[in-house]
Order: structure tokens, then C-alpha cells, then sequence
């Protein structure tokens, strides 16, 4: 019935990504447990606030160039009902499964039933960011269902976690279990940014402010506590060295098993600390240094995310936004280079975007005025409201238009670039499905199922 029911939705244009999962878990709770059983090596849990999808297909595409078979929710569908979809796709209609290894993304809540379910040989922790806070509320409550889950993983399983980031790294500490920790250590990546803004400030263990002696972003750092002592954990896993370009990324990488040298095909110091996930999970898995550095320099791009697109001759690079430490982050990336360029941000305040739209103002919105930045389109269901957040932050008027039909804003937007250039596409979850529907419909680009 869950197969059938994958059929029928693509049939009709949808992505079968979340519906087949609750039809099949309905008749068979246990469903997702049979299926994810027969991985003849496991699977591997990957989770956090920001990269989990990018890390998943990056882990996924270095174990399948290692000639292993693998299932991988490669959409970001990363519910119960979207692992049981997956997984669906994955088996043939008598439910037999012909895989080595599951690389499963996870949404932050759900990580106590999916190890209660998939079992994981491994659990993979990106970050921790405040992030739709009409779900999770406070940062304290994600954390604490990532450390239920993590505490009810079998002997012998494995954790990666972001030394830089306090919370992640408290949990590497608390595991009881095999920890690799990845970091940055190389000088002058710092941001120059004070951790004002940031999500964690004080220490972990006896509530006095951290001291950060290198920020990378948010609160990712080199901290340590001046009362009690507690600080970063040294990595393993260690970003040492990265040169960069408009769309790619050189980065050396150290590890136990010797030093990595990667082309990474997508910008980004995010998309760095999403490479050093994945090399710190490799390793974990028993591939050699090679492997992994070749199969990172294969990588794609995910779906959305930093995703380049051509249209019409010219370059939509689609990354999804949805908290301020991931925005901060896409406007560093987008602001590097030559100026003059066109923005288009498409909001939506969908249950799956989350509904309160209030982090807009978290933003430094304020980096995209002057020349770097030529117009931006505001685009989606709540497009006024990121206007009038603009305007606050000190951009011209005259550089701001409102569409709210994203496929009017992406004309718009293309009509407004030149041959060759690139239109930045900054979409929430919901309104990046949208976009890709629309790109579709325009004969650029396959949906997910057709690839």
C-alpha cells in the first residue's frame, strides 16, 4: 500500500516523499524497522539545526563511490513518515531491501524514534541554531531530544559531533560512546564578529560567559570558559586551510589517518563544516582518506541547497534559508565577489518553514546595503513583511520590489540579469519546493524522483 501509494503521487506530479510512509506506518507501525533492518552495515543518523541534508548526501555519495548501495532521504523529507518513504522507495513489492547502508537525515524531534527504530551504528551532529521556535522552543528543548536519542543508541555505535559549537560538543562529552569531533582550526577564517547575537553564550557547566578567542560564525568557535575550564574540544577531524571562489572551495582537511585535500564543488564556510561532518563520519565507517576526498570533490550540490540551476543562459543558485544563523551565512556567501547583485528572497510562514516569521529581524539584513547588492525581489506568502525588514536595515526603496507569484519573481529576476550572471534565489523550505516545481515546469531541471 505505501508503494502504491509513492506511484500514485508521482503519477500526479507530487514528490511521494512524506505520504507513503503514513499510509504504510498506519497498517504496520514496526514498518520502518523491518525495512531498515535488512541494511546489511546499518545506518547512520545524521542530524542538527543546519546541514543535515548537504552532510547526508555528502556521507551518502563518498560511501556509494566506495561501491556500497545505499538509501539516503535525499529530498530533506526527514520526519518518521519521510524515513518510512524513503525506505519504501528503496524495496521492491515484496518488501525485500538490497542495501549496504542507510544515511538517514533527521529532523532534531524526531532522533528519539528514529534510533529507536533504525538502530544507527552512527549519529552524526552538525550544530544547534535556534530554529522554528513555534515547534521546538527554546534551544534547550532541541538539545535535550538529540541527547535522549544518542542516550538510547547500541554499544558500540559511533557519534560525530561540532567541537566548535558548546551545546554539540556537550554531547560528545555526555555519550559514553566511540566521539569524533571536527572543527575548524585555521587562522583567518575568523568573522570578525562578536558572539552578541549568539545562541549560546555562557558556559554549559557553571553558567559563566564563554571567551571566544577565534568566532567563525554564530557561536561557532574557540571558546572556553574562564571560571571553570571548560572549553572546545580539540578535533580530529580539523579545517586547517580553504581558498575560495564564487563556486567552489579548496580546503585541507587533517585527520588520525593523514591530511585531506579536497575541491569542494559548493561555497561556503557552512558547506566546509558540513564536508568535516562527513569526513569525520567516513572515518568512522573505516574509509581511507582517498575515498573521502574523492568522493567529496564528486559531490553535486543538495536539493536547494546552494543548488546551481541553469536558466536561460544565466545561473540561479538556489540556498535555502530558514534561521538567522544559516541566513548570515548564505548573505556572507552570496556578498563575496564583484558587486552589483540581484537577490531574490521568497518567505513563507508554512508549517514546515515554521510560523513565526519573527527571526527575520535576527538577520544582519544590513551586510546587503550599498553596492554589493544592485535589487533585491520579495517574493512568497509573507513578501511584504521581508520588505518592510529591508527598509529597516537601511536598503534603498528604489531597490526593493514586492511580487508575491514566485514564478513572476523568478522571470522578473532572470529578466533583470545579464547573460552569463548568476540571480541568487534565497527561498524558505516550503517556498524552495515551490521554486523547483516552477524551474521544473520550465524544462531546467528534474524532480527529485527522476534523477
Amino acid at each position: 500500500m505505501g508503494k502504491a501509494a509513492m506511484l500514485l503521487s508521482r503519477m500526479t506530479g507530487r514528490g511521494g516523499s512524506t505520504l507513503p510512509g503514513r499510509v504504510a506506518l498506519a497498517i504496520d507501525p514496526l514498518i520502518v524497522r523491518k525495512l531498515a533492518g535488512q541494511a546489511s552495515l546499518g545506518n547512520v543518523v545524521v542530524t542538527g539545526t543546519n546541514g543535515k541534508t548537504t552532510t547526508s548526501r555528502m556521507i551518502a555519495g563518498i560511501a556509494a563511490g566506495a561501491g556500497l548501495r545505499i538509501t539516503n532521504n535525499r529530498t530533506g523529507a526527514n520526519l518518521i513518515y519521510g524515513v518510512a518513504s524513503v525506505y519504501l522507495g528503496a524495496c521492491d513489492w515484496l518488501g525485500r531491501v538490497s542495501t549496504d547502508l542507510g544515511v538517514i537525515e533527521v529532523d532534531e524531534a524526531t532522533v528519539p524514534a528514529a534510533v529507536r527504530e533504525l538502530s544507527p551504528i552512527g549519529v552524526v551532529v552538525t550544530n544547534f541554531f535556534r530554529d522554528q521556535l513555534d515547534r521546538f522552543g527554546e534551544l534547550e528543548t532541541t538539545v535535550s531530544l538529540v541527547r535522549r536519542g544518542i542516550a538510547g543508541m547500541p554499544e558500540g555505535s559511533f557519534v560525530c559531533v561540532n567541537a566548535d559549537d558548546p551545546m554539540a560538543a556537550g554531547l560528545g562529552r555526555e555519550a559514553g560512546l566511540k566521539v569524533t569531533y571536527f572543527g575548524v582550526d585555521a587562522p583567518g577564517l575568523e568573522s570578525g564578529e562578536t558572539v552578541q547575537a549568539a545562541d549560546v553564550k555562557n558556559c554549559l557547566r557553571c553558567g559563566s560567559p564563554y571567551e571566544y578567542s577565534a568566532v567563525y560564525y554564530a557561536h561557532l568557535g574557540v571558546y572556553r570558559c574562564p571560571s571553570c575550564g571548560l572549553g572546545r574540544p580539540a578535533p580530529e577531524v580539523a579545517l586547517v586551510s580553504v581558498a575560495r571562489n564564487d563556486s567552489f572551495q579548496e580546503i585541507e582537511v587533517v585527520t588520525p589517518q593523514g591530511t585531506l585535500d579536497v575541491r569542494l564543488p559548493v561555497p561556503g564556510l557552512y558547506n566546509a563544516y558540513n564536508a568535516l561532518a562527513a569526513v569525520a563520519c567516513c572515518l568512522s565507517l573505516g574509509f581511507s582518506p582517498a575515498v573521502i576526498a574523492e568522493g567529496l570533490g564528486r559531490y553535486g550540490g543538495s536539493f536547494g541547497r546552494m543548488e546551481s540551476i541553469e536558466i536561460d543562459g544565466r545561473r540561479a543558485l538556489l540556498a535555502l534559508v530558514k534561521n538567522p544563523a544559516g541566513f548570515n551565512e548564505v548573505i556572507r556567501t552570496v556578498l563575496e565577489g564583484a558587486g552589483g547583485k540581484t537577490l531574490l528572497i521568497c518567505i513563507n510562514d508554512n508549517y514546515a518553514d515554521g510560523t513565526d516569521v519573527s527571526w527575520l529581524w535576527d538577520v544582519d539584513f544590513e551586510k546587503l546595503s550599498g553596492p554589493a547588492v544592485a535589487r533585491v525581489i520579495c517574493s512568497g506568502i509573507r513578501a511584504e513583511d521581508m520588505a518592510v525588514r529591508l527598509k529597516y536595515a537601511g536598503l534603498d526603496t528604489s531597490t526593493i520590489t514586492i511580487e508575491r507569484d514566485m514564478r513572476k519573481a523568478l522571470r522578473m529576476g532572470l529578466d533583470g540579469v545579464p547573460v552569463g550572471g548568476t540571480l541568487y534565489v534565497l527561498p524558505t523550505y516550503t517556498a524552495m519546493l515551490r521554486m523547483r516545481e516552477i524551474v521544473h515546469d520550465m524544462g531546467c531541471t528534474r524532480m527529485f524522483w527522476e534523477d
